[in-house]
């Protein structure tokens, strides 16, 4: 980790000033891929319309959004913040002193920086950052992903001028005024499937002859998912279909530890998958856990999918962004308890249901929204200039 992204005033002072000719914006917010991909989208679209905007992110420290955005080319500072730690009582002794000192970092970061306008996209970082600009009348929107808003967002979302949102019935959270359904922004590499399912079955060694399941369970992994496909090995090896296997980083040694690197021909383990959209390209259904990104993702790809949502979220909100798709008849629901007796028969009743397939697709294919990073950079342009108006 660099040393200027925990230093407001080494980080700052590195910036061009104010009237340099572009926009000064802070994007803040982090914690997984599902908060940072979008921020980096947003950022990635402002500077797009106009290259000589400023950026400067605004993170938690030790959370991976201080190293995924370097990565991207943006510099980033860090607040030394938490959640609420619902497990542990003790373990949130610290956090109203945290809070507040990243409250007063943010006010200094917002000083040094003088942004024309501030992003929330959620995650640890987005309280403190959103509610120092509301105290210095800096205008800000608020990019919510799920279809059931968290607390903080709620409470920011009264003084955010924009709200931009992926689902509809959001006016229980928010005022109806400020909504704007924009969809989430998404990795547009990664959904770029068209004219890839040769390349992607070469990538992965896989036949063109025998269908294939992927199974994703995000960057660290999903437990539930590796446990329900080491439940069902048997089964999917007699059905003679095709997996590939996304363990996360959490899971993997211990799979292979388990099963062994070259387990089978026809099941393909991996650690991380740098190539999403050959996976994507090679699926010919997918399963899933329901984060508001990975939706995003799965209705630009257009193919049928099942959704296990993690239970151990805010809110519960990845079920309600599954049911979301599910009462639009665009994907296939099985909760967390039940898929280690259920996921493997589901799947394989799936992949032999070419009709159900194909209403899925088109389904989840009307619910796309591909230009939601583009949508959400031009509605911050029109509160910063209705600001200076």
């Amino acid at each position: 980790m660099k040393r200027e992204s925990n230093n407001v005033s080494e980080a700052t002072q590195k910036l061009p000033l104010q009237g340099a000719g572009g926009l000064r914006v802070i994007i803040s917010g982090g914690g997984t891929g599902g908060h940072i991909f979008p921020a980096i989208a947003i950022a990635n679209a402002l500077k797009n319309i106009d290259p000589a905007t400023e950026i400067l992110f605004v993170g938690a420290n030790g959370r991976m959004e201080m190293e995924k955005v370097p990565a991207a080319g943006y510099k980033i500072i860090g607040l030394d913040i938490q959640g609420i730690q619902r497990s542990s009582i003790w373990k949130n002794v610290m956090f109203p002193i945290k809070l507040i000192n990243s409250v007063r970092k943010a006010l200094k970061i917002i000083k040094d920086f003088k942004p024309d306008a501030a992003v929330g996209v959620g995650g640890y970082a987005s309280g403190p950052l959103l509610y120092a600009a509301s105290l210095k009348h800096i205008p800000y929107l608020i990019q919510e992903q799920n279809s059931y808003a968290g607390i903080t967002n709620k409470w920011l979302g009264k003084n955010a001028q924009k709200i931009c949102v992926a689902f509809d019935g959001m006016e229980q959270f928010f005022p109806a005024s400020k909504i704007i359904k924009t969809g989430n922004p998404i990795r547009k590499d990664a959904v770029n499937v068209a004219g890839k399912h040769m390349q992607a079955l070469e990538l992965y060694k896989l036949s063109a002859f025998k269908k294939t399941i992927l199974i994703t369970g995000g960057s660290l992994g999903a437990r539930t998912l590796n446990n329900s496909i080491l439940a069902g090995l048997d089964k999917l090896i007699a059905a003679d279909v095709q997996i590939i296997w996304q363990t996360g980083k959490f899971y993997y040694k211990q799979i292979i530890e388990k099963l062994g690197e070259d387990y089978h021909p026809d099941i393909k383990i991996k650690e991380f998958l740098s190539r999403m959209d050959l996976a994507y390209a090679a699926a010919d259904i997918i399963i899933s856990r329901a984060g508001a990104g990975t939706i995003a993702e799965l209705c630009m790809v257009k193919k049928p999918v099942i959704l296990v949502p993690s239970p151990n979220v805010a809110e519960d909100h990845q079920t309600k962004n599954a049911l979301a798709l599910v009462q639009e008849e665009a994907a296939v629901f099985l909760a967390d308890r039940d898929a280690e007796a259920k996921l493997v028969d589901r799947a394989l009743e799936l992949l032999n249901d070419r009709e159900q397939q194909k209403k899925l697709g088109v389904n989840i294919g009307k619910l796309a929204m591909p230009n939601a990073d583009e949508v959400i950079a031009h509605e911050l342009l029109k509160i910063t200039t209705n600001n200076n108006n």
